[in-house]
Protein backbone atom coordinates (compact mmCIF):
# COMPACT_ATOMS: atom_id res chain seq x y z
CA UNK A 1 0.00 0.00 0.00
CA UNK A 2 1.48 3.65 -1.13
CA UNK A 3 0.70 6.99 0.76
CA UNK A 4 0.48 9.82 -1.49
CA UNK A 5 0.94 13.14 -0.17
CA UNK A 6 -1.23 16.16 -1.86
CA UNK A 7 0.74 19.52 -1.05
CA UNK A 8 -1.17 22.57 -1.01
CA UNK A 9 0.26 25.91 -1.76
CA UNK A 10 1.41 27.74 1.54
CA UNK A 11 0.59 24.11 2.99
CA UNK A 12 4.38 24.08 3.34
CA UNK A 13 6.07 26.76 5.09
CA UNK A 14 7.86 29.46 2.02
CA UNK A 15 12.05 29.74 2.12
CA UNK A 16 13.26 33.16 2.11
CA UNK A 17 17.07 32.76 1.24
CA UNK A 18 19.12 35.87 2.13
CA UNK A 19 22.40 34.07 2.05
CA UNK A 20 23.87 30.82 1.92
CA UNK A 21 27.36 31.10 2.92
CA UNK A 22 27.16 29.63 6.53
CA UNK A 23 24.28 27.10 5.94
CA UNK A 24 24.49 23.30 5.43
CA UNK A 25 23.24 21.90 1.73
CA UNK A 26 21.61 18.68 3.41
CA UNK A 27 19.59 20.93 5.75
CA UNK A 28 18.88 22.81 2.77
CA UNK A 29 17.27 20.06 1.07
CA UNK A 30 15.52 19.01 3.63
CA UNK A 31 13.94 22.76 3.93
CA UNK A 32 13.02 22.17 -0.04
CA UNK A 33 11.42 18.54 0.51
CA UNK A 34 7.84 20.07 0.26
CA UNK A 35 8.53 22.68 -2.73
CA UNK A 36 7.94 25.32 -0.54
CA UNK A 37 7.60 28.71 -2.63
CA UNK A 38 11.04 29.91 -2.71
CA UNK A 39 12.38 34.01 -2.03
CA UNK A 40 15.72 34.34 -2.34
CA UNK A 41 18.45 37.92 -3.37
CA UNK A 42 20.05 37.89 -6.55
CA UNK A 43 23.00 36.96 -4.84
CA UNK A 44 21.34 33.57 -3.13
CA UNK A 45 19.30 33.04 -6.57
CA UNK A 46 22.38 32.33 -8.22
CA UNK A 47 24.11 30.04 -5.61
CA UNK A 48 20.51 28.39 -5.97
CA UNK A 49 19.71 28.03 -9.31
CA UNK A 50 23.94 26.64 -9.30
CA UNK A 51 21.96 23.93 -7.15
CA UNK A 52 19.03 23.40 -9.68
CA UNK A 53 16.66 24.59 -7.31
CA UNK A 54 13.61 27.05 -8.79
CA UNK A 55 13.18 29.97 -7.77
CA UNK A 56 9.62 32.01 -7.44
CA UNK A 57 10.32 35.50 -6.68
CA UNK A 58 13.62 37.83 -6.39
CA UNK A 59 13.81 40.15 -4.51
CA UNK A 60 15.54 43.40 -6.79
CA UNK A 61 14.68 46.90 -6.99
CA UNK A 62 16.59 46.99 -10.32
CA UNK A 63 15.15 44.95 -13.60
CA UNK A 64 17.27 42.70 -14.54
CA UNK A 65 17.41 39.42 -17.02
CA UNK A 66 16.51 36.75 -14.41
CA UNK A 67 17.92 33.04 -14.36
CA UNK A 68 14.80 31.27 -15.21
CA UNK A 69 12.25 32.98 -17.39
CA UNK A 70 9.39 32.07 -14.89
CA UNK A 71 10.96 33.91 -11.57
CA UNK A 72 8.94 37.10 -10.57
CA UNK A 73 11.00 39.90 -9.21
CA UNK A 74 9.87 41.84 -6.31
CA UNK A 75 11.23 45.40 -5.26
CA UNK A 76 12.28 46.09 -1.71
CA UNK A 77 11.66 49.97 -2.27
CA UNK A 78 12.49 51.49 1.22
CA UNK A 79 12.58 48.23 3.30
CA UNK A 80 15.43 45.80 3.58
CA UNK A 81 15.17 42.43 1.64
CA UNK A 82 13.76 40.47 4.64
CA UNK A 83 11.18 43.16 5.21
CA UNK A 84 9.85 43.13 1.56
CA UNK A 85 9.70 39.42 1.72
CA UNK A 86 7.80 39.50 4.61
CA UNK A 87 5.60 41.90 3.77
CA UNK A 88 4.33 39.86 0.27
CA UNK A 89 3.99 36.69 2.51
CA UNK A 90 1.86 38.24 5.28
CA UNK A 91 -0.40 40.33 2.59
CA UNK A 92 -0.94 36.75 0.53
CA UNK A 93 -1.78 34.79 3.80
CA UNK A 94 1.68 32.63 4.49
CA UNK A 95 1.21 30.87 7.59
CA UNK A 96 4.59 30.45 7.94
CA UNK A 97 7.82 31.00 6.74
CA UNK A 98 11.88 29.59 6.82
CA UNK A 99 14.58 31.78 6.74
CA UNK A 100 18.14 31.68 5.67
CA UNK A 101 20.23 33.98 6.75
CA UNK A 102 24.51 34.88 6.76
CA UNK A 103 23.76 38.19 9.11
CA UNK A 104 21.25 38.59 11.64
CA UNK A 105 19.44 41.56 12.08
CA UNK A 106 16.30 40.76 14.28
CA UNK A 107 14.61 44.28 14.52
CA UNK A 108 13.78 43.33 10.83
CA UNK A 109 11.82 40.36 12.42
CA UNK A 110 10.07 42.29 15.29
CA UNK A 111 7.00 43.34 13.49
CA UNK A 112 6.18 40.00 12.18
CA UNK A 113 6.40 37.58 14.87
CA UNK A 114 2.71 37.69 15.36
CA UNK A 115 1.88 37.62 12.18
CA UNK A 116 3.56 34.96 10.37
CA UNK A 117 5.26 31.91 11.68
CA UNK A 118 9.09 32.87 11.69
CA UNK A 119 12.14 30.11 11.81
CA UNK A 120 15.64 31.63 11.14
CA UNK A 121 18.72 29.55 10.32
CA UNK A 122 21.80 31.02 10.46
CA UNK A 123 24.83 29.18 10.62
CA UNK A 124 24.18 26.35 13.18
CA UNK A 125 21.72 27.95 15.29
CA UNK A 126 17.82 27.46 14.70
CA UNK A 127 16.15 31.07 15.75
CA UNK A 128 12.45 31.42 17.12
CA UNK A 129 10.17 33.82 18.80
CA UNK A 130 8.35 32.11 21.85
CA UNK A 131 5.99 33.60 23.70
CA UNK A 132 5.95 33.98 28.02
CA UNK A 133 5.15 29.84 29.13
CA UNK A 134 6.93 28.52 26.08
CA UNK A 135 8.27 24.48 27.42
CA UNK A 136 9.81 21.99 24.99
CA UNK A 137 11.29 19.28 25.56
CA UNK A 138 15.03 18.67 25.06
CA UNK A 139 17.60 16.04 26.07
CA UNK A 140 20.17 16.89 29.36
CA UNK A 141 23.33 18.93 28.34
CA UNK A 142 21.56 20.84 25.04
CA UNK A 143 22.24 24.23 24.60
CA UNK A 144 19.79 27.45 24.25
CA UNK A 145 20.29 30.86 23.65
CA UNK A 146 17.91 33.64 24.57
CA UNK A 147 18.46 36.95 22.17
CA UNK A 148 16.52 38.92 23.28
CA UNK A 149 16.13 40.01 27.21
CA UNK A 150 12.88 40.69 28.62
CA UNK A 151 12.14 41.46 31.95
CA UNK A 152 11.84 39.22 34.84
CA UNK A 153 12.81 36.26 33.19
CA UNK A 154 12.18 33.52 35.17
CA UNK A 155 13.12 29.47 33.75
CA UNK A 156 12.91 26.05 34.83
CA UNK A 157 15.22 22.65 33.37
CA UNK A 158 18.10 25.32 32.38
CA UNK A 159 21.18 26.60 33.69
CA UNK A 160 22.86 29.59 33.37
CA UNK A 161 26.05 29.44 31.05
CA UNK A 162 26.82 33.38 30.95
CA UNK A 163 26.35 35.82 28.74
CA UNK A 164 22.34 34.95 27.97
CA UNK A 165 23.56 30.96 27.27
CA UNK A 166 21.72 28.45 28.94
CA UNK A 167 21.97 24.12 29.26
CA UNK A 168 18.81 22.23 29.72
CA UNK A 169 19.46 20.17 33.30
CA UNK A 170 18.01 17.22 32.79
CA UNK A 171 15.98 15.21 29.95
CA UNK A 172 12.56 16.57 30.00
CA UNK A 173 10.62 19.73 29.89
CA UNK A 174 12.49 23.18 30.16
CA UNK A 175 10.51 26.24 30.11
CA UNK A 176 10.32 30.04 30.41
CA UNK A 177 8.22 32.87 31.44
CA UNK A 178 8.76 36.68 31.04
CA UNK A 179 6.86 40.07 30.52
CA UNK A 180 7.37 40.64 27.33
CA UNK A 181 5.06 39.63 24.26
CA UNK A 182 7.54 36.94 23.03
CA UNK A 183 11.59 36.69 22.95
CA UNK A 184 13.54 35.10 20.36
CA UNK A 185 15.74 32.05 21.33
CA UNK A 186 18.01 30.13 19.82
CA UNK A 187 18.92 26.37 20.12
CA UNK A 188 21.91 24.15 17.98
CA UNK A 189 20.80 22.58 14.55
Amino acid sequence: MSSHHIVREKQEPALLVLGLDTFPMELLGQLLEWSPTVIATRDTAEMLHDQGIKIDWIIADDMQRTLQSDIKQMPAGNDSTAEAALKYLVTNNYPAVNIITDNLQLKDYLFYTDKINLVIFQGNQKIYAVNSGFSKWKPAGEMLEVLTHPHDLHLSGLESMGNHSFRTTHDGFFSLQFEHPFLFIAEGL
